[in-house]
């Protein structure tokens, strides 16, 4: 009912603004006795409009009310029109809409909440480096390194190189110092192994020499060493073999001074201690892959897929063969 009186005095005010008009007054007179009685009439037309509003959309004050007003005071006759067809539209034509269905049940039995689950795995089937990679939290990254600590340092090594590339100066320093602490305890042993040749005799030298072959080519296999720093520890390493292989030859011995030749880019060499080593027993299991790794490295690719096929089936099935495999084989 108040609203029907609102709009009556908003019309009877508005066109008593426009016949004020009509009477040919001064500029200023027309003026004042044209907008008072606009204003007026759009106040009334807000206030029953806004009583009309959905009580969501009457708050906070005064802002609804205020659009309404402006849209009636400043675009004349046109604003006030477009407003109530606009209003009245929205109101009495809305857009019908389907009921959502639904269906009762009882309460289920415990636990009827859901199980909480991270917004994104630590560990998942890409493994930690994609976790390194893809994850946007932190703190994720940083347990994915933490989770290195118990792995070997071949697998370790990879992983925690990724990580010094992180954005994050956190996630950054705990790589490196992982990474450092891996290079310290190898040059304790090092350093150790050197102290006790320098006072061994010529019956215990050869497992001295041959743990320092072992260690030098840690660094070098973890990638703890770069540029020159890595040829001076390949060397280091090469020369311990070759004074252990004179004491004391054995097929572990051999492979692993292949693989250090191999490294240096001493290819003949890495053959011929590949060779010693099968004589002295060693497994193909183990010998292959390094014979297919030679033949790549001389371009000799046919034989390469020779070797790998002499692999057992269930090893050509699986990491890091299965690829290799389907490509060569």
């Amino acid at each position: 009912m108040i609203s029907k009186w609102l709009f009556s005095g908003a019309l009877a005010f508005e066109l008593g603004s426009w016949a004020s008009l009509t009477a040919n007054p001064t500029m200023l007179d027309g003026l004042v006795f044209y907008i008072v009685p606009h204003a007026i009439a759009c106040a009334l037309l807000t206030g029953a409009l806004w009583l009309l509003l959905p009580r969501r959309f009457k708050l906070p004050l005064p802002w609804p009310a205020l659009l309404l007003f402006s849209l009636a005071f400043f675009i004349p006759v046109v604003g006030a029109i477009g407003t109530l067809f606009g209003l009245f539209i929205g109101l009495y034509l809305q857009r019908s809409r389907s009921e959502d269905g639904w269906q009762a049940i009882g309460v289920p039995q415990l636990p009827y909440k859901p199980i909480e689950r991270w917004r994104s795995p630590l560990f998942n089937d890409g493994g930690l480096q994609d976790v390194l990679r893809l994850a946007s939290d932190p703190e994720q990254r940083l347990a994915a390194l933490m989770a290195t600590r118990r792995m070997p340092g071949h697998e370790s090594a990879p992983i925690l190189k990724v990580a010094l590339r992180d954005p994050e100066d956190d996630v950054r320093l705990l790589a490196y110092s992982m990474l450092d602490q891996q290079e310290t305890r190898i040059n304790q042993r090092i350093e150790r192994l050197l102290d006790n040749l320098a006072e061994a005799s010529s019956e215990t030298r050869q497992p001295l020499h041959a743990g320092l072959a072992r260690w030098y080519w840690e660094l070098a296999y973890l990638g703890l060493a770069q540029g020159g720093v890595l040829e001076h520890v390949l060397g280091q390493a090469a020369q311990h073999a070759q004074a252990a292989l004179k004491l004391q030859s054995t097929a572990d011995l051999e492979l692993l001074t292949g693989r250090i030749q191999m490294e240096r880019n001493q290819l003949d060499e890495a053959q011929n201690h590949f060779m010693t080593a099968q004589r002295l027993g060693m497994s193909d299991e183990k010998l292959i892959p390094y014979l297919a790794e030679l033949a790549f490295l001389r371009r000799d690719y046919a034989v390469v897929g020779q070797q790998l096929a002499r692999l057992p089936e269930n090893m050509l099935k699986r990491p890091p063969f299965a690829e290799a495999a389907r490509y060569w084989i």
